[in-house]
């Protein structure tokens, strides 16, 4: 027996979804393609079974998926402009000073080798051979909500070298090579320039270890915490040292106790140290006064926790005087672009769109970020109706 919605929440949640609807209208130009759209939108959100364009079709009423596929192939409209309605819509709901951005990657399983970028490569965190597409994303989180805000489709040389390949996917001539870390500074540039309000940086070491992609944060005076490999050079001392060289002088004091955040079985608690780091021989922080580099190394409580693989590193760049709890802290964060992604694909399926050209990537891909968004913004609004408000406490007899 289903259960029955009552019909206050429906329509809070359909007031929810016009207003949100209404900032992404006016990107779809005629009344038909904004009619489809809200009817994808609709669909991603509601129980279907799969996520894809038959059953998008049929739970909107339509017999064949052929308007669910014009939406995506056919239909003028720019998903990067609606994307930076999705950036306003976030803010307003769950943004705040403090808010950490974090990129991450995920890959899509697919066959054959026509849907753009599509390749061999490790997928998954068992670090498996797929054939799949890797989708370069950028998450925001705060104490009010996570969820998905930017994404970017990684095409590899594979398929930039082939010109005719990229005709065939939709993928225009000005579209060159870009490395990951490059397309995660494109999105974070974004981010910043329209207003997001962030105070960190949070990524793996795909990113982390790249220069470049630190330094444009360095020059935006934005903090960061990245993780990097135990042989990422420091730059201490005349010719620099790796990162687990450094660490073995740490002084047992230097080792302080603190949680990572909330595991399956509660908080995980880990030892932590930092150092502070010198400045570059040829870079005084480019006047980035008042900000400092640290090493952050976490290592597990006993012996056998740590294993083979050993510490874990990440390079911090930050305001002076960050306290470690706070850069821990910052570490942990970089796990909610990976709940973002897990829960974008298991409620509003993410990952199971039917297209192959580059542009219907990225507008599924941008349709189910909306989704998400939404979902996390209701979420949001749920949590702070259900606070006392000011005013209502009770009063103790004392």
């Amino acid at each position: 027996m289903s259960e029955v919605v009552p019909s206050e929440d429906l329509q809070s949640w359909t007031a929810g979804l016009d207003e949100l609807f209404a900032r992404v209208a006016r990107r779809f130009g005629r009344v038909e393609p904004r009619r489809q759209a809200r009817a994808y939108l609709v669909g991603l959100l509601a129980p279907v079974e799969r996520k894809n364009g038959w059953q998008l079709a049929e739970a909107a009423g339509d017999a064949r998926p052929h308007r669910m596929q014009r939406l995506l192939n056919n239909v003028r409209w720019d998903p990067r402009e609606v994307r930076v309605d999705l950036r306003n819509y976030v803010v307003d709901k769950l943004g705040e000073p403090g808010g950490v951005l974090i990129v991450g990657d995920t890959g899509f399983v697919k066959k054959g080798a026509r849907s753009a970028g599509v390749q061999r490569r490790a997928a998954g965190a068992a670090g498996r051979v797929e054939n799949c597409q890797l989708g370069v994303f950028l998450a925001y989180a705060t104490p009010r909500g996570r969820t998905l805000l930017d994404a970017e489709l990684y095409l590899p040389k594979s398929w930039t070298d082939d010109r005719a390949r990229c005709v065939q996917a939709g993928i225009p001539d000005s579209v060159p090579f870009t490395t990951e870390p490059a397309l995660a500074t494109a999105m974070l540039g974004r981010a910043l320039d329209g207003g997001v309000p962030a105070s960190w940086v949070a990524a793996d070491e795909t990113y982390g270890q790249d220069h470049e992609f630190r330094a444009f944060l360095e020059a935006r005076k934005i903090g960061y915490v990245v993780t990097v490999p135990r042989s990422q050079p420091i730059g201490t001392g005349d010719t620099g040292s790796r990162a687990d060289a450094v660490t073995a002088d740490a002084p047992e004091q230097a080792w302080k106790r603190l949680p990572a955040g909330d595991g399956a079985k509660g908080p995980r608690p880990y030892d932590w140290a930092m150092a502070t780091l010198p400045p570059h021989a040829d870079d005084d922080l480019g006047g980035s006064a008042g900000f400092q580099r640290r090493l952050l190394v976490r290592r597990g409580l006993a012996p056998d926790d740590r294993g083979e693989r050993g510490p874990a590193f990440w390079l911090c760049f930050g305001p002076v005087g960050t306290p470690l709890r706070e850069l821990v802290r910052i570490a942990g964060s970089r796990w909610a672009i990976e709940e973002c992604l897990a829960s974008a694909r298991n409620q509003v399926g993410l990952d199971q769109y039917q297209v192959r050209r580059y542009d219907g990537w990225h507008r599924h891909i941008t349709l189910a970020m909306l989704a998400h968004a939404y979902l996390a913004g209701t979420a949001a609004h749920a949590t702070e109706a259900s606070r006392p408000q000011p005013g209502s406490a009770v009063s103790w007899h004392v």
